[in-house]
C-alpha cells in the first residue's frame, strides 16, 4: 500500500513539476516548436515583464523586508541575522537621534527599493549591450534571464546602504528619472497622437458606413476626454495656488506653468501642428510634475504635506510608470520615437508557414526595409526591429530609474511632520521643476517651429 501511494505521489509531483515548467517556459518566450526560435517581439514583451516584477518586488522590499530589518538590539541576533540587519541600516544611523522608528524604517525601505532598482537596472544595460552585438540576444533565454535577475537581487540583500546604493544608486536614479520625464512627453504624445487620429478614423468612418453624423460620438468622446483633461489640470492648479504658495518659489512654478499650458493651447488652436486632445495631455502632464515639485519644497509656509508620506504623489507616479511600461510592451509606432524598424514584418515572419520560412530563408528574423537580410560574421541573421533593439533595453532603464524615485519620493525621509532630510526634497524640486520648463519648451517649439520655418520638414 505504501507503494502505491508513494507511486501515485511521484506521478502527480512529476506532473506538476512538468505544467509548472511548461507555463514557466510559455511565460519566459520559449511557447514555440524548438525548430522555431522565439518571435521577435518575445523579448520585448519579456522584458516588460521583467519590469513590472521588479516594480512588485521593489514594493515588497520596501514595505516588508525593510522595516523588518530594523531590529533595536542587534546583540539579540545570531550573526547572519546581524549582519544583514547592519547592512540594510547602514547609512541610517542618522535618523537614530530622532525619536521615531519609522524614520528609520523608512531608510531602510528606500534601501530595498534601490536594491531592486539597481539589480533591474544592471541586468538591462547589460541587455542593451548583448543586444547591441547581436541583436537576437533579447528573445533567447528568457528563463536564465529572470534566474540572472533573481541572483542580482539576492546578492544584493548582502550589500550595505553606503556607498552603493545611498548616495551612488540614488543619485544616478535621480539623473535616469530627470531623462525619464523628458523623454515620456515623447510616449505621452505619440499615445495622444494614435489616440487622436484613431477617434478621426472611426468618425469618418461610421459616417461613411452609417450615413452623416453616425460618427459624431467619437469626436464627442475626444472632446469630453480633452476638456476632462484641462478641467482637472485647472482645478488641481487652483489648489495649489490655495495651499502650495506661501513663498515665492512655488508661487512662480505654479504661474509659469498655468502660463505656459494656456500659451501652448492657444498657439495650437490657431494652427495645424497638434490637436485639442495632445495639448491637453501635454498640460495635464505638466501640473503632475508640477505637484510633484512644489510638494517636495522643504519650506513648511509653502507645502502642507512636508514630513507627510506623499501617497498621491506614490499613485500618480506609479501611474505615469504603468504609462511608460504598456507604452513600452505594446505600442505599435513605439519604433518611430527611436528611429528602428516596426515589429510587423517580423510578426509576418513569426507566423510564416515553417516549409515557406525555409524555402524563402527566414529564420524566425525579419528583413530590413530593402527586404534584404542582415547576417553576422557566422551567418546568422540579425533583427533590426524595436523589439530587438539595444535602445529598448535603454528605455527599460530610463524607466526602472523612475520608479525607484517614485516609490520613495525622490529619496525623502519623512514622517510624522518630520522631514529628517530636507537637503534632499530641495535638489529633488529642482530636479523636476527644471525637466518640466524643458518638456515644456520642448512642445512649444514643436508648435511654433512649422511657423517659423514652413521651408522645412518637421514631421
Amino acid at each position: 500500500m505504501g507503494n502505491i501511494v508513494a507511486y501515485v505521489a511521484a506521478g502527480v509531483g512529476w506532473c506538476f513539476c512538468t505544467a509548472l515548467g511548461s507555463l514557466f517556459s510559455s511565460c519566459c518566450g520559449n511557447d514555440k516548436d524548438s525548430t522555431i526560435p522565439p518571435g521577435a517581439t518575445s523579448g520585448r514583451k519579456r522584458s516588460v515583464l521583467l519590469l513590472v516584477f521588479s516594480i512588485g518586488l521593489a514594493f515588497f522590499f520596501q514595505y516588508y523586508v525593510g522595516p523588518m530589518m530594523e531590529v533595536s538590539n542587534l546583540n539579540s541576533l545570531n550573526p547572519a541575522l546581524k549582519y544583514l540587519a547592519e547592512a540594510w541600516t547602514d547609512g541610517c544611523e542618522e535618523y537614530f537621534y530622532y525619536d521615531d522608528d519609522t524614520l528609520r524604517q523608512k531608510c531602510s525601505g528606500n534601501n530595498g527599493v534601490y536594491r531592486v532598482a539597481f539589480s533591474a537596472l544592471v541586468f538591462f544595460v547589460l541587455g542593451a549591450v548583448a543586444a547591441a552585438c547581436k541583436p537576437t540576444a533579447n528573445r533567447e533565454a528568457w528563463p536564465a534571464k529572470y534566474v540572472l535577475f533573481l541572483f542580482l537581487v539576492a546578492g544584493t540583500v548582502f550589500i550595505p546602504n553606503e556607498p552603493l546604493f545611498s548616495p551612488i544608486m540614488l543619485n544616478i536614479f535621480r539623473v535616469g528619472g530627470v531623462i525619464f520625464i523628458i523623454f515620456n512627453q515623447l510616449i505621452i504624445l505619440d499615445m495622444a497622437f494614435n489616440i487622436n487620429e484613431s477617434c478621426v478614423y472611426k468618425a469618418d468612418q461610421a459616417d461613411l458606413d452609417e450615413g452623416e453624423g453616425a460618427g459624431r460620438k467619437w469626436l464627442i468622446a475626444l472632446l469630453l476626454s480633452s476638456a476632462v483633461m484641462y478641467i482637472s489640470s485647472f482645478v488641481a492648479i487652483g489648489f495649489m495656488y490655495k495651499f502650495f504658495t506661501g513663498c515665492q518659489s512655488n508661487a512662480a512654478f505654479i504661474t509659469i506653468t498655468l502660463v505656459v499650458g494656456v500659451l501652448s493651447t492657444a498657439l495650437q488652436l490657431t494652427g495645424e501642428e497638434s490637436s485639442v486632445f495632445t495639448s491637453g495631455c501635454v498640460f495635464a502632464y505638466s501640473t503632475y510634475l508640477l505637484y510633484t515639485a512644489v510638494s517636495k519644497n522643504p519650506e513648511g509656509e509653502c507645502n502642507p504635506q512636508l514630513g507627510e508620506e506623499n501617497a498621491l504623489g506614490i499613485a500618480l507616479g506609479v501611474g505615469v510608470t504603468l504609462i511608460g511600461v504598456i507604452w513600452t510592451g505594446y505600442s505599435q509606432t513605439a519604433h518611430k520615437a527611436v528611429g528602428e524598424e516596426s515589429d510587423a514584418i517580423a510578426d509576418d515572419a513569426d507566423n510564416m508557414d515553417p516549409a515557406r520560412r525555409t524555402e524563402e530563408g527566414v529564420g524566425g528574423v525579419v528583413v530590413n526595409e530593402n527586404n534584404t537580410h542582415d547576417e553576422d560574421e557566422n551567418g546568422e541573421e540579425n533583427v533590426k526591429t524595436f523589439s530587438n533593439s539595444w535602445k529598448l533595453n535603454i528605455i527599460l532603464s530610463v524607466i526602472t530609474c523612475w520608479y525607484a524615485m517614485s516609490l520613495t519620493s525622490w529619496g525623502s525621509i519623512a514622517n510624522g511632520g518630520t522631514l529628517a532630510n530636507p537637503s534632499m526634497g530641495r535638489t529633488s524640486m529642482w530636479m523636476v521643476i527644471a525637466s518640466q520648463w524643458l518638456m515644456m519648451l520642448l512642445y512649444f517649439w514643436t508648435l511654433i517651429a512649422p511657423r517659423l520655418f514652413p521651408d522645412r520638414e518637421f514631421s
